[in-house]
């Protein structure tokens, strides 16, 4: 069964599935595998991740100013020059060969869910492997296939500010938002014993109220639950969306959420 992988697949990595090592050091600049997760409720444990290629939504965010910050893996979402379909048993004997002391496995996209299937495979096959298992998804789809296998469901649900222009503004906005399958995550999540973050990017202040509306139509979260991660993949941009992202944080009680692998590596693939 196959899966298809945005550009940077499996990283970083530093051997290659018949246990070569690989020229040169890893995006990362580290001579060895793995990096660490630089946003959210495992901010800095030490992981290998997975990108799927594809993506249902468009999301271009404008602040406040009027700044435009497009999507920043548009690569592994709606610009897909470069993913390729690959088998799953490759995927994890690259995993099993790059995994060393690592035990977190972070599944991202684009939107994984779109290719629920074998999705499904894959985290049977790495939960199997003893592998914590996070999935980064928009909050659009649910499959219970796939989440009996995931011990972290990061959320991402798209606010308003992140609607691009025409010709992708309408079905973006149609969609961006599914509050019942938000509440399936959550639902599911604290009936099995899985943990799972609402993770909200800040571009300007509509977003608070927007925020808020949204947290009004769900059930069983707790403050702790919520992240507010500034907007921006530079630090002009994050300068510009940082303070009152954490004064908010302060004042609703909610996490902030640094960006940590930004800090780190700046804003590149595969790191």
């Amino acid at each position: 069964m196959e899966i298809f992988l945005s550009r940077d697949g499996v990283f970083p990595i530093t051997r290659d599935g018949e246990g070569r090592l690989l020229r040169g050091l890893p995006a990362s600049g580290i001579p060895v595998a793995g990096t660490i997760q630089g946003e959210g409720k495992l901010n800095g444990v030490p992981s290998l991740f997975i990108r799927l290629a594809g993506c249902n939504l468009h999301c271009v965010w404008t602040t406040s100013e009027g700044s435009v910050c497009p999507c920043d893996t548009a690569y592994a979402s709606f610009e897909t020059r470069g993913a390729q379909a690959v088998e799953l048993v490759e995927i994890f004997k690259l995993i099993g060969i790059n995994r060393g002391n690592i035990t977190h496995v972070v599944i991202t996209g684009g939107e994984p869910f779109l290719q629920r299937r074998p999705l499904a495979e894959l985290c049977r096959l790495l939960a199997a492997a003893g592998f914590h298992l996070t999935v980064e998804t928009n909050g659009t789809i649910f499959d219970e296939s796939v989440a009996r296998y995931v011990d972290l469901f990061s959320l991402s649900p798209k606010l308003s500010s992140s609607t691009p222009p025409p010709p992708y503004a309408a079905r973006h906005d149609q969609i961006r938002l599914n509050i019942p399958v938000l509440q399936d995550f959550i639902t599911y999540a604290r009936q099995y014993g899985k943990d799972f973050q609402l993770k909200f990017v800040y571009s300007r202040e509509e977003d608070i109220d927007e925020i808020r509306s949204i947290l009004k139509r769900l059930c069983n979260w707790r403050p702790d639950d919520i992240l507010l991660m500034p907007m921006g993949v530079s630090p002009r941009e994050l300068d510009e969306t940082t303070p009152l992202a954490l004064e908010h944080c302060i004042r609703e009680g909610w996490r902030f959420c640094d960006r940590l692998h930004i800090a780190l590596f700046g804003n590149r693939e595969g790191v």
